[in-house]
């Protein structure tokens, strides 16, 4: 794994927005020693893709999302679905922390003063889908979208839930599924309590479940086979997916798969460079290049 640089050195293209009243919030402010990625702020990127924020939900790692969102200037966001977790909050009434809250607004601000941001919304948030085609407050809620890299290669954007049989054939398996992920990610916060105590960092239990896990790991194939075929059929290089909370960059087929993880277990965004190179970060208590594009085609010619 490789520590992040500044992919474009350049002339800034837009304003940065930093929100002072979280600084003494954010991982690591304040400390003696700052990480290489602090020194480079703010990171400057083509497009940026994140999904799977699920604002709302007690597990969000919005403390996270914030401190990444103040940390980068893009030309593009796109928001790939599930960025509120409308489901969770009917279930356990609302929930809004003022982190949640500066999120939405740092998002707004991009749209206010020049980022093009489109809102591709998922199952958990599946009622803002009735405004597909509108714009609010500089904000493009689409259903999908063409993505036009800057090498030239088109991706599809998609939440990718209608992929997934076990939420698209019985609504109520995956209320249940998702009452035991709720569990899963209790859990988890306390374990990092702990963790955090013995200066380790972040870990994430669902996510350390799911490697583990072989029938998980066969839907993960499953999910991916059949969104690369949606792909195919829409005439495209590749695609950018979420849903399923697992980070990813591979080759199937001839087509790139790209699924930019989430913001609860692996606190995960893809990134577009200005030359058109995209690359997996993780940005939790560790700041790093998980996987980019070259090492997708790499392991496809050991294969």
């Amino acid at each position: 794994m490789r520590r992040m640089s500044d992919p474009d050195p350049g002339s800034r293209r837009h304003k940065a927005f930093i929100n002072p009243a979280y600084l003494s919030e954010k991982p690591g402010y304040g400390e003696s020693g700052m990480t290489d990625v602090q020194l480079l702020k703010p990171l400057r990127y083509r497009s940026i893709f994140i999904s799977d924020t699920h604002l709302g939900f007690r597990g969000a790692r919005a403390d996270f999302l914030l401190d990444f969102l103040e940390s980068v200037e893009c030309e593009t966001l796109y928001l790939v679905g599930d960025i509120i977790d409308i489901w969770e909050m009917r279930r356990r009434g609302l929930r809004w922390p003022d982190s949640h809250n500066a999120v939405i607004q740092n998002i707004l601000n991009r749209a206010r003063n020049g980022t093009q941001v489109v809102y591709i919304p998922g199952n958990h948030d599946e009622m803002m889908r009735d405004y597909a085609g509108m714009s609010i407050e500089g904000v493009d809620i689409r259903l999908r979208a063409i993505h036009a890299c800057a090498d030239g290669r088109r991706l599809l954007v998609l939440h990718g839930d209608e992929f997934d049989t076990v939420v698209q054939c019985s609504r109520l398996v995956a209320m249940l599924g998702n009452r035991m992920y709720a569990w899963l990610i209790r859990a988890n916060h306390w374990i990092n309590r702990v963790r955090q105590a013995f200066n380790r960092p972040y870990w994430s239990l669902a996510a350390h479940l799911k490697q583990r896990t072989k029938n998980v790991m066969q839907y993960i194939a499953n999910y991916e086979e059949a969104l690369v075929h949606e792909a195919r059929q829409a005439g495209v290089d590749g695609l950018v997916c979420g849903h399923i909370h697992h980070a990813e960059i591979t080759q199937r087929d001839g087509i790139l798969y790209c699924n930019d993880g989430d913001w609860v277990e692996s606190c995960t965004c893809l990134v577009e460079s200005h030359q058109g190179h995209l690359e997996l970060l993780r940005w939790s208590d560790v700041r790093e290049t998980l996987k980019t594009t070259a090492d997708a085609a790499a392991s496809r010619r050991v294969a």
